[in-house]
Protein backbone atom coordinates (compact mmCIF):
# COMPACT_ATOMS: atom_id res chain seq x y z
CA UNK A 1 0.00 0.00 0.00
CA UNK A 2 1.32 3.44 -0.96
CA UNK A 3 -1.69 5.60 -0.12
CA UNK A 4 -3.44 6.34 3.19
CA UNK A 5 -5.97 3.74 4.31
CA UNK A 6 -8.63 3.48 6.99
CA UNK A 7 -7.49 1.03 9.68
CA UNK A 8 -10.53 -1.04 10.64
CA UNK A 9 -8.88 -2.45 13.77
CA UNK A 10 -8.09 0.89 15.39
CA UNK A 11 -10.55 3.09 13.46
CA UNK A 12 -7.96 5.63 12.43
CA UNK A 13 -6.05 6.44 9.24
CA UNK A 14 -2.76 4.67 8.49
CA UNK A 15 -0.64 6.91 6.20
CA UNK A 16 1.25 3.83 4.88
CA UNK A 17 4.50 5.79 4.80
CA UNK A 18 6.29 2.94 6.59
CA UNK A 19 5.75 -0.25 4.62
CA UNK A 20 7.50 -3.50 3.79
CA UNK A 21 10.59 -1.92 2.22
CA UNK A 22 11.05 0.57 5.05
CA UNK A 23 10.52 -2.09 7.71
CA UNK A 24 13.08 -4.48 6.25
CA UNK A 25 15.58 -1.68 5.70
CA UNK A 26 15.15 -0.67 9.36
CA UNK A 27 15.66 -4.28 10.51
CA UNK A 28 18.91 -4.47 8.52
CA UNK A 29 20.12 -1.21 10.08
CA UNK A 30 19.64 -2.47 13.66
CA UNK A 31 20.86 -6.01 12.99
CA UNK A 32 17.49 -7.73 13.46
CA UNK A 33 15.73 -10.39 11.41
CA UNK A 34 12.43 -9.15 9.93
CA UNK A 35 9.36 -11.09 10.97
CA UNK A 36 6.20 -10.41 8.97
CA UNK A 37 2.65 -11.21 10.09
CA UNK A 38 0.24 -11.67 7.20
CA UNK A 39 -3.43 -10.70 7.37
CA UNK A 40 -5.40 -13.82 8.26
CA UNK A 41 -8.49 -11.80 9.13
CA UNK A 42 -9.65 -9.79 6.11
CA UNK A 43 -6.77 -10.97 3.89
CA UNK A 44 -6.89 -13.77 1.35
CA UNK A 45 -4.70 -16.83 0.93
CA UNK A 46 -3.49 -15.39 -2.37
CA UNK A 47 -2.54 -12.11 -0.73
CA UNK A 48 -0.50 -13.94 1.89
CA UNK A 49 1.55 -15.84 -0.64
CA UNK A 50 1.89 -12.73 -2.84
CA UNK A 51 3.59 -10.96 0.07
CA UNK A 52 6.11 -13.81 0.29
CA UNK A 53 6.68 -13.43 -3.46
CA UNK A 54 7.28 -9.69 -3.10
CA UNK A 55 9.94 -10.32 -0.44
CA UNK A 56 11.59 -13.56 -1.48
CA UNK A 57 11.10 -14.35 -5.18
CA UNK A 58 12.92 -13.50 -8.42
CA UNK A 59 9.88 -14.37 -10.56
CA UNK A 60 6.37 -12.97 -10.88
CA UNK A 61 4.61 -9.64 -10.87
CA UNK A 62 5.12 -9.01 -7.17
CA UNK A 63 8.86 -9.59 -7.47
CA UNK A 64 8.76 -7.15 -10.40
CA UNK A 65 6.98 -4.62 -8.19
CA UNK A 66 9.74 -4.91 -5.61
CA UNK A 67 12.35 -4.30 -8.30
CA UNK A 68 10.40 -1.24 -9.45
CA UNK A 69 10.85 0.07 -5.90
CA UNK A 70 14.60 -0.13 -6.35
CA UNK A 71 15.26 -3.47 -4.63
CA UNK A 72 16.76 -5.85 -7.17
CA UNK A 73 17.60 -8.86 -5.01
CA UNK A 74 15.01 -10.70 -2.90
CA UNK A 75 14.98 -9.79 0.78
CA UNK A 76 14.96 -13.39 1.97
CA UNK A 77 12.55 -12.82 4.87
CA UNK A 78 12.76 -15.98 6.96
CA UNK A 79 9.99 -15.63 9.56
CA UNK A 80 6.27 -15.38 8.70
CA UNK A 81 3.21 -15.59 10.94
CA UNK A 82 -0.18 -16.69 9.61
CA UNK A 83 -2.26 -14.09 11.39
CA UNK A 84 -2.38 -12.30 14.71
CA UNK A 85 -4.61 -13.38 17.62
CA UNK A 86 -7.27 -14.64 15.21
CA UNK A 87 -8.88 -16.58 18.06
CA UNK A 88 -9.92 -13.30 19.72
CA UNK A 89 -13.23 -11.50 19.20
CA UNK A 90 -11.30 -8.22 19.45
CA UNK A 91 -9.73 -9.00 16.05
CA UNK A 92 -11.68 -7.82 12.98
CA UNK A 93 -12.75 -10.92 11.04
CA UNK A 94 -11.60 -13.32 13.76
CA UNK A 95 -11.82 -17.02 12.97
CA UNK A 96 -13.76 -19.77 14.69
CA UNK A 97 -12.05 -22.88 16.11
CA UNK A 98 -13.80 -24.90 13.40
CA UNK A 99 -12.51 -22.94 10.41
CA UNK A 100 -9.04 -22.01 11.68
CA UNK A 101 -7.21 -25.37 11.26
CA UNK A 102 -7.90 -25.74 7.53
CA UNK A 103 -7.28 -22.06 6.89
CA UNK A 104 -3.82 -22.31 8.48
CA UNK A 105 -3.00 -25.42 6.46
CA UNK A 106 -4.05 -23.84 3.16
CA UNK A 107 -2.17 -20.62 3.90
CA UNK A 108 0.95 -22.58 4.80
CA UNK A 109 0.72 -24.63 1.60
CA UNK A 110 0.49 -21.53 -0.59
CA UNK A 111 3.20 -19.61 1.23
CA UNK A 112 5.57 -22.58 1.06
CA UNK A 113 4.75 -22.96 -2.64
CA UNK A 114 6.35 -19.54 -3.13
CA UNK A 115 9.33 -20.18 -0.82
CA UNK A 116 9.72 -23.56 0.86
CA UNK A 117 12.55 -22.30 3.08
CA UNK A 118 10.49 -19.88 5.18
CA UNK A 119 9.65 -20.61 8.82
CA UNK A 120 5.94 -20.44 9.55
CA UNK A 121 4.15 -19.43 12.76
CA UNK A 122 0.48 -19.56 13.69
CA UNK A 123 -1.29 -18.12 16.75
CA UNK A 124 -2.43 -21.07 18.86
CA UNK A 125 -3.24 -19.69 22.29
CA UNK A 126 -3.39 -22.33 25.00
CA UNK A 127 -5.33 -21.94 28.21
CA UNK A 128 -5.29 -18.15 28.61
CA UNK A 129 -8.24 -16.92 26.53
CA UNK A 130 -11.67 -17.29 28.20
CA UNK A 131 -13.80 -19.85 26.40
CA UNK A 132 -10.95 -21.27 24.30
CA UNK A 133 -9.24 -24.30 25.77
CA UNK A 134 -6.60 -26.43 24.08
CA UNK A 135 -9.08 -29.08 22.91
CA UNK A 136 -11.22 -26.47 21.13
CA UNK A 137 -8.49 -24.49 19.43
CA UNK A 138 -4.91 -25.64 19.70
CA UNK A 139 -5.07 -29.40 19.24
CA UNK A 140 -7.32 -29.38 16.13
CA UNK A 141 -5.10 -26.74 14.51
CA UNK A 142 -1.92 -28.59 15.37
CA UNK A 143 -3.26 -31.94 14.15
CA UNK A 144 -4.46 -30.41 10.87
CA UNK A 145 -1.69 -27.96 10.05
CA UNK A 146 1.13 -28.71 12.48
CA UNK A 147 3.23 -30.56 9.92
CA UNK A 148 3.59 -27.26 8.01
CA UNK A 149 4.42 -25.12 11.06
CA UNK A 150 7.72 -24.42 12.76
CA UNK A 151 6.49 -22.25 15.65
CA UNK A 152 3.35 -21.47 17.55
CA UNK A 153 2.85 -17.82 18.43
CA UNK A 154 1.98 -16.95 22.03
CA UNK A 155 1.00 -13.46 23.21
CA UNK A 156 0.88 -12.66 26.90
CA UNK A 157 0.45 -9.55 29.03
CA UNK A 158 0.11 -10.15 32.74
CA UNK A 159 -0.90 -6.77 34.21
CA UNK A 160 -4.03 -6.22 32.13
CA UNK A 161 -4.40 -2.45 31.75
CA UNK A 162 -6.57 -2.42 28.65
CA UNK A 163 -9.35 -0.47 30.37
CA UNK A 164 -7.93 0.49 33.78
CA UNK A 165 -4.73 2.52 33.30
CA UNK A 166 -3.45 2.18 36.89
CA UNK A 167 -0.55 -0.28 37.06
CA UNK A 168 -0.57 -2.97 39.73
CA UNK A 169 1.69 -2.69 42.76
CA UNK A 170 5.01 -4.49 43.12
CA UNK A 171 3.87 -7.61 44.98
CA UNK A 172 0.82 -8.09 42.78
CA UNK A 173 3.14 -8.11 39.78
CA UNK A 174 5.36 -10.66 41.50
CA UNK A 175 2.33 -12.90 42.07
CA UNK A 176 2.30 -13.55 38.30
CA UNK A 177 5.99 -14.45 38.10
CA UNK A 178 5.39 -18.19 37.56
CA UNK A 179 2.78 -17.78 34.84
CA UNK A 180 5.23 -17.77 31.87
CA UNK A 181 6.82 -21.07 32.93
CA UNK A 182 3.43 -22.64 33.66
CA UNK A 183 2.34 -21.64 30.16
CA UNK A 184 5.48 -23.15 28.61
CA UNK A 185 4.97 -26.45 30.42
CA UNK A 186 1.31 -26.63 29.39
CA UNK A 187 2.21 -25.83 25.78
CA UNK A 188 4.82 -28.59 25.77
CA UNK A 189 2.13 -31.04 26.89
CA UNK A 190 -0.25 -29.90 24.14
CA UNK A 191 2.44 -30.17 21.46
CA UNK A 192 3.22 -33.69 22.61
CA UNK A 193 -0.47 -34.66 22.72
CA UNK A 194 -1.01 -33.36 19.18
CA UNK A 195 2.04 -35.20 17.84
CA UNK A 196 3.96 -32.02 16.97
CA UNK A 197 7.07 -32.11 19.13
CA UNK A 198 9.06 -30.54 16.27
CA UNK A 199 7.22 -27.22 16.77
CA UNK A 200 8.87 -24.55 18.89
CA UNK A 201 7.35 -21.78 21.03
CA UNK A 202 7.61 -18.10 20.12
CA UNK A 203 6.54 -15.61 22.78
CA UNK A 204 6.44 -13.16 19.90
CA UNK A 205 4.50 -10.52 21.82
CA UNK A 206 4.89 -10.19 25.57
CA UNK A 207 5.34 -7.72 28.38
CA UNK A 208 4.44 -7.43 32.04
CA UNK A 209 1.99 -4.59 31.40
CA UNK A 210 -0.49 -4.39 28.58
CA UNK A 211 -1.32 -1.38 26.45
CA UNK A 212 -4.13 0.92 27.58
CA UNK A 213 -7.02 1.48 25.20
CA UNK A 214 -10.16 2.38 27.07
CA UNK A 215 -12.87 1.30 24.64
CA UNK A 216 -13.80 -1.71 22.55
CA UNK A 217 -12.41 -2.09 18.99
CA UNK A 218 -15.44 -0.55 17.33
CA UNK A 219 -15.31 2.57 19.51
CA UNK A 220 -11.72 3.83 19.33
CA UNK A 221 -12.06 6.61 16.79
CA UNK A 222 -12.36 9.65 19.05
CA UNK A 223 -9.40 11.94 19.69
CA UNK A 224 -9.99 11.55 23.42
CA UNK A 225 -9.73 7.77 23.22
CA UNK A 226 -6.54 7.89 21.19
CA UNK A 227 -5.01 10.48 23.51
CA UNK A 228 -5.84 8.26 26.50
CA UNK A 229 -3.44 5.64 25.14
CA UNK A 230 -0.53 8.03 25.75
CA UNK A 231 -0.69 7.22 29.46
CA UNK A 232 1.46 4.21 28.59
CA UNK A 233 4.35 6.65 27.96
CA UNK A 234 4.44 7.56 31.66
CA UNK A 235 7.92 6.49 32.78
CA UNK A 236 6.87 6.19 36.41
CA UNK A 237 5.06 2.98 35.43
CA UNK A 238 8.25 1.04 34.67
CA UNK A 239 9.63 0.19 38.09
CA UNK A 240 11.69 -2.58 39.62
CA UNK A 241 8.54 -4.70 39.32
CA UNK A 242 9.01 -4.65 35.54
CA UNK A 243 12.70 -5.47 35.93
CA UNK A 244 12.13 -8.39 38.31
CA UNK A 245 9.29 -9.82 36.23
CA UNK A 246 11.33 -9.53 33.02
CA UNK A 247 14.32 -11.29 34.56
CA UNK A 248 12.06 -14.11 35.77
CA UNK A 249 10.47 -14.34 32.32
CA UNK A 250 13.92 -14.77 30.74
CA UNK A 251 14.86 -17.41 33.32
CA UNK A 252 11.72 -19.38 32.43
CA UNK A 253 12.39 -19.18 28.69
CA UNK A 254 16.06 -20.14 29.08
CA UNK A 255 15.25 -23.07 31.36
CA UNK A 256 13.16 -24.34 28.44
CA UNK A 257 15.46 -23.19 25.66
CA UNK A 258 14.97 -26.54 23.93
CA UNK A 259 11.49 -25.38 22.93
CA UNK A 260 11.30 -21.59 23.51
CA UNK A 261 13.48 -20.22 20.73
CA UNK A 262 11.99 -16.76 20.21
CA UNK A 263 10.76 -14.12 22.66
CA UNK A 264 10.00 -10.57 21.50
CA UNK A 265 9.04 -7.89 24.01
CA UNK A 266 6.36 -5.56 22.70
CA UNK A 267 6.74 -2.83 21.90
CA UNK A 268 10.38 -1.74 21.76
CA UNK A 269 10.16 2.05 21.74
CA UNK A 270 7.73 4.21 23.76
CA UNK A 271 4.39 3.04 25.19
CA UNK A 272 5.42 -0.15 27.03
CA UNK A 273 8.87 -0.37 25.44
CA UNK A 274 12.22 -0.65 27.23
CA UNK A 275 13.30 2.59 25.49
CA UNK A 276 11.47 5.91 25.79
CA UNK A 277 12.29 8.70 23.36
CA UNK A 278 11.99 12.43 23.97
CA UNK A 279 13.18 15.54 22.09
CA UNK A 280 16.55 15.58 23.86
CA UNK A 281 17.37 11.87 23.88
CA UNK A 282 16.20 8.58 25.35
CA UNK A 283 15.37 7.02 28.70
CA UNK A 284 16.52 3.46 29.30
CA UNK A 285 13.80 1.94 31.44
CA UNK A 286 14.45 -0.80 33.99
CA UNK A 287 13.53 -3.50 31.45
CA UNK A 288 16.18 -2.22 29.03
CA UNK A 289 18.92 -2.92 31.57
CA UNK A 290 17.63 -6.42 32.30
CA UNK A 291 17.57 -7.22 28.58
CA UNK A 292 21.10 -5.89 28.14
CA UNK A 293 22.38 -7.98 31.04
CA UNK A 294 20.80 -11.19 29.78
CA UNK A 295 21.89 -10.56 26.19
CA UNK A 296 25.54 -9.89 27.01
CA UNK A 297 26.55 -11.43 30.32
CA UNK A 298 25.40 -15.06 30.44
CA UNK A 299 27.43 -18.10 29.40
CA UNK A 300 26.40 -20.19 26.36
CA UNK A 301 24.81 -23.22 28.06
CA UNK A 302 22.07 -23.48 30.70
CA UNK A 303 22.72 -25.93 33.54
CA UNK A 304 19.78 -27.58 35.36
CA UNK A 305 19.42 -26.11 38.84
CA UNK A 306 17.35 -26.78 41.94
CA UNK A 307 16.04 -23.70 43.75
CA UNK A 308 14.91 -23.87 47.37
CA UNK A 309 13.40 -20.64 48.65
CA UNK A 310 10.95 -19.12 51.07
CA UNK A 311 7.82 -17.63 49.56
CA UNK A 312 7.06 -13.95 49.09
CA UNK A 313 4.56 -12.18 51.37
CA UNK A 314 0.92 -11.90 50.25
CA UNK A 315 -0.47 -11.30 47.70
CA UNK A 316 2.53 -13.06 46.09
CA UNK A 317 2.74 -15.90 48.61
CA UNK A 318 2.37 -18.37 45.72
CA UNK A 319 5.82 -17.37 44.35
CA UNK A 320 9.34 -18.06 45.59
CA UNK A 321 11.32 -15.04 46.71
CA UNK A 322 14.44 -16.32 44.95
CA UNK A 323 14.86 -17.36 41.33
CA UNK A 324 18.08 -18.31 39.58
CA UNK A 325 19.51 -19.34 36.25
CA UNK A 326 22.86 -21.13 36.06
CA UNK A 327 24.89 -20.99 32.86
CA UNK A 328 28.34 -22.31 32.00
CA UNK A 329 30.94 -21.90 29.28
CA UNK A 330 32.04 -25.47 28.49
CA UNK A 331 35.22 -24.27 26.80
CA UNK A 332 36.73 -22.75 29.95
CA UNK A 333 34.48 -23.80 32.83
CA UNK A 334 33.39 -20.26 33.70
CA UNK A 335 30.00 -19.96 35.42
CA UNK A 336 27.56 -17.08 35.01
CA UNK A 337 24.70 -17.18 37.50
CA UNK A 338 21.65 -14.92 37.40
CA UNK A 339 20.23 -14.43 40.90
CA UNK A 340 16.90 -12.69 41.47
CA UNK A 341 15.68 -11.60 44.89
CA UNK A 342 12.03 -10.61 44.41
CA UNK A 343 11.41 -9.65 48.02
CA UNK A 344 10.50 -5.94 48.18
CA UNK A 345 12.26 -5.28 51.51
CA UNK A 346 14.50 -8.12 52.72
CA UNK A 347 17.97 -9.08 51.56
CA UNK A 348 18.50 -12.79 50.96
CA UNK A 349 21.35 -14.93 52.23
CA UNK A 350 21.75 -17.43 49.38
CA UNK A 351 23.75 -20.64 49.48
CA UNK A 352 25.37 -21.73 46.20
CA UNK A 353 26.28 -25.36 45.54
CA UNK A 354 27.79 -25.91 42.10
CA UNK A 355 27.78 -29.67 41.83
CA UNK A 356 29.40 -30.21 45.20
CA UNK A 357 31.63 -27.13 44.95
CA UNK A 358 30.89 -24.07 47.08
CA UNK A 359 32.59 -20.95 45.68
CA UNK A 360 34.69 -18.96 48.11
CA UNK A 361 36.39 -15.58 47.64
CA UNK A 362 35.84 -12.30 45.83
CA UNK A 363 33.98 -12.41 42.50
CA UNK A 364 32.99 -9.92 39.82
CA UNK A 365 29.27 -9.26 39.33
CA UNK A 366 26.80 -6.96 37.63
CA UNK A 367 24.09 -5.74 40.00
CA UNK A 368 20.78 -4.09 39.10
CA UNK A 369 19.17 -2.66 42.22
CA UNK A 370 17.53 0.51 43.48
CA UNK A 371 16.55 2.37 46.61
CA UNK A 372 12.91 1.29 46.29
CA UNK A 373 10.87 -1.44 44.57
CA UNK A 374 8.93 1.46 42.99
CA UNK A 375 12.03 3.19 41.59
CA UNK A 376 12.07 4.10 37.89
CA UNK A 377 14.06 6.10 35.34
CA UNK A 378 12.64 9.20 33.65
CA UNK A 379 13.81 12.24 31.71
CA UNK A 380 14.92 14.11 34.84
CA UNK A 381 16.40 11.04 36.59
CA UNK A 382 17.64 8.69 33.85
CA UNK A 383 20.08 6.76 36.05
CA UNK A 384 18.12 5.96 39.18
CA UNK A 385 17.96 2.29 38.10
CA UNK A 386 21.18 1.23 36.34
CA UNK A 387 23.38 -1.87 36.56
CA UNK A 388 26.76 -1.50 38.24
CA UNK A 389 29.87 -3.66 38.10
CA UNK A 390 31.00 -4.65 41.56
CA UNK A 391 32.98 -7.19 43.57
CA UNK A 392 31.06 -9.51 45.85
CA UNK A 393 32.30 -11.62 48.71
CA UNK A 394 31.23 -15.26 48.83
CA UNK A 395 32.13 -17.24 51.92
CA UNK A 396 31.81 -21.00 51.60
CA UNK A 397 29.02 -20.57 49.04
CA UNK A 398 27.10 -17.92 50.98
CA UNK A 399 26.22 -14.67 49.18
CA UNK A 400 23.98 -11.78 50.24
CA UNK A 401 21.57 -10.51 47.55
CA UNK A 402 19.84 -7.13 48.10
CA UNK A 403 16.03 -6.84 47.99
CA UNK A 404 14.31 -6.32 44.59
CA UNK A 405 17.56 -6.91 42.72
CA UNK A 406 19.13 -8.89 39.90
CA UNK A 407 22.75 -10.06 40.07
CA UNK A 408 24.70 -11.78 37.32
CA UNK A 409 27.62 -13.36 39.09
CA UNK A 410 30.91 -14.31 37.36
CA UNK A 411 32.64 -17.39 38.76
CA UNK A 412 35.83 -18.09 36.84
CA UNK A 413 36.45 -21.81 36.36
Amino acid sequence: ERTPAFDKAWRTEDPNTFGTDEFIRWCRLIGAEPYICVNAGTGTLEEMSDWVEYCNQDLGKWAALRRSHGVEKPYGVKYWSIGNENYGPWEPASRSPEEWPMFVREAAQLMHAVDSSIKLFAPVQIGTVPGLNADQWAIPTLRTAGYKLHYISIHEYYDALWYDPDPSDYLTCMSWADKPEDHIIKTKEVLKESGNTHIRIAFDEWNLRSWHHPNTPGERASAEDIAAMDIADDNSTYTMADAMFTAGFFNACLRHADIVTMANIAPIVNTRGPIFTHPDGIVKRSTFHVMKMYANELAPEVVPAKIVSAMLPAPADNVKAIDALVTVNPSNGDWKIALINRHPENAADISLDLGGHSPDGTFEATILQSDSPDAYNDVDHPNRVVPMRSKLEIENGQIMVPPHSLIILDIVG
